[in-house]
């Protein structure tokens, strides 16, 4: 699978084991949170080898998404060496989501 499961204790060594990460901040229950997963696997096998993909059940790991600042599902997070550099909250299109990717590369 080119989308990584992640939890707590692993997050940040993921978010800083790439270049450029994406995390994609999600919950089970969440209608916008299945809409937005198919755009992610999509966007993973197009960057595989460019950006690594992860994923977080905020509901299984609710500690580490507070610690995150994570008020709305879903939420996508852009890593560049290991840093924060950008965010999205919602469920947006895939070319919007494309082009926050194609900034850190």
């Amino acid at each position: 699978m080119s989308v990584q499961e992640l939890d707590g204790s692993g997050f940040d060594k993921f978010s800083s084991g790439s270049p450029v990460a994406v995390v994609d901040v999600w919950a089970p229950w969440c209608g916008p949170c299945r809409m937005v997963s198919p755009i992610v696997e999509r966007l993973a096998t197009r960057y595989q080898g460019k950006v690594a993909f992860g994923k977080l059940n905020s509901d299984d790991h609710g500690e580490k998404a507070g610690q995150l600042g994570i008020m709305s599902i879903p939420t996508l997070l852009f890593y560049k060496e290991g840093k924060l550099v950008d965010r999205i909250v919602g469920a947006y299109p895939e070319e919007v989501i494309d082009e926050h990717i194609r900034k850190l590369l």
